[in-house]
């Protein structure tokens, strides 16, 4: 199958920026996204006022939107956007930034990703997430994605056969992989008997299961090969990107996502297949979503997740390195910049700068998105496959 959509020419991905992690915070979303703005620059050589672009995801900054923070921030651009997409934020930013420098809307556009999280903030996010979500899940004293997730699970597993030793060999094989990333706030081993025996969340969901609300931010900056070399920065070239919204309403039960619609032409355009990958980085706020990306992403077929599972190593070193920084079952979520970790850690891998465990001569990385659970499905999807510089 050839590609229809235009390629990225000589758009590249720099400067992998992550703000640490924390359980709670007293600083606003603001000072995370400041933080995660500062330091890119700083990397990046680049002067404020150099920065023509920007691109914001964040739940906590309301009722700012990112209009907002370029005053708070003192920017002056003409390139800005705003996604709201949650585990997709990462690629769609990715996708918006390219296509701006591309066209010459914009010589070098920050995408930025942060949220805070105070004690009460997590809930009060749940209460205003989705009006669809409200509705269907008040009056039956539930509320949350545990809830939404473990129903997801529990038909995953009815359906295919997967057992909660393959979620767990997923999770353990992560947490080894966190163990070497410094920003990631899981710091103790997992082993499979203490996920397989850790207490119930929502059934079949246990704790491990379960991604933990954090603090902190992450970011990228996207701009052209030539703007990138002379500032002497180490760089990810964009090989292909796809993005899908709403993939297959009419299932009863989501146990797809919009990568099964759009894959072939993603590896095409990108000249590749899944074979080819070298490291794999899926939106993980629970293990279900990465084996359903793992299979619409055609590294298996539809169901064969567990028997694929079972046959891999999954850490940094393995025959499968998935989600090297520990991903967000053991790095944390941070609000939106969950929809960042994982594109910023391929940037990172590809380039050869991992912060903590490398994969042995990484060339080339794929970054998947999952977002906005709406109670029985999440809405956005995307995938990036991204090159190293040279």
């Amino acid at each position: 199958m050839s590609s229809t959509r235009a390629t990225y020419d000589d758009i590249v991905v720099a400067c992998p920026t992550t703000v640490p992690y924390v359980r709670y915070s007293i600083h606003g979303a603001h000072w995370f996204l400041a933080g995660a703005l500062a330091e890119l620059l700083h990397s990046a050589g680049l002067s404020k006022d150099r920065l023509d672009g920007l691109c914001v995801s964040s739940f906590t900054l309301a009722p700012d939107t990112a209009v907002g923070l370029t005053q708070h921030l003192g920017l002056t651009l003409r390139w800005l956007d705003h996604i709201p997409m949650g585990g997709a934020c990462g690629i769609v930013a990715l996708r918006r930034a390219a296509r701006a420098v591309q066209s010459g809307d914009a010589d070098a556009v920050a995408c930025v990703a942060g949220d805070t999280n105070h004690t009460h903030s997590f809930r009060l996010n749940l209460a205003t997430f989705s009006q669809f979500a409200r509705d269907a899940v008040y009056p039956y004293g539930s509320g949350g994605a545990n809830a939404s997730f473990a129903f997801l699970t529990a038909y995953y597993m009815r359906t295919y056969g997967v057992t909660r030793e393959d979620f767990g060999k997923i999770c353990v094989a992560q947490r080894a992989n966190a163990l070497q990333f410094p920003h990631a706030l899981m710091k103790k081993p997992l082993t499979l008997d203490a996920y397989l025996n850790a207490r119930v969340i929502a059934d079949p969901l246990r704790l491990f299961d379960c991604v933990m609300p954090c603090a902190g931010a992450d970011a990228f900056l996207v701009l052209r090969r030539g703007a990138a070399e002379t500032l002497g920065l180490p760089y990810a070239r964009i090989l292909a990107t796809i993005e899908r919204h709403n993939a297959f309403p009419d299932d009863p039960i989501q146990y797809r996502g919009g990568w099964a619609l759009d894959r072939d032409e993603l590896y095409a355009q990108a000249g590749v297949g899944p074979g080819d990958i070298d490291v794999l980085a899926t939106y993980d706020d629970y293990p279900v979503i990465s084996l359903m990306q793992i299979e619409d992403l055609g590294f298996c077929q539809k169901g064969d997740g567990a028997d694929f599972i079972r046959r891999a190593s999954l850490t940094a070193d393995g025959s499968f390195p998935l989600n090297t920084s520990g991903g967000q079952l053991s790095a944390g979520q941070a609000g939106a910049a969950g929809g960042f970790l994982g594109l910023v850690e391929i940037v990172r891998q590809v380039t050869g700068r991992s912060l903590g465990a490398k994969v042995p001569g990484a060339r080339l990385g794929l970054a998947s998105g999952f977002g906005m659970i709406n109670y029985d499905r999440g809405l956005c999807s995307g995938a990036a496959i991204l090159a190293a510089g040279s």
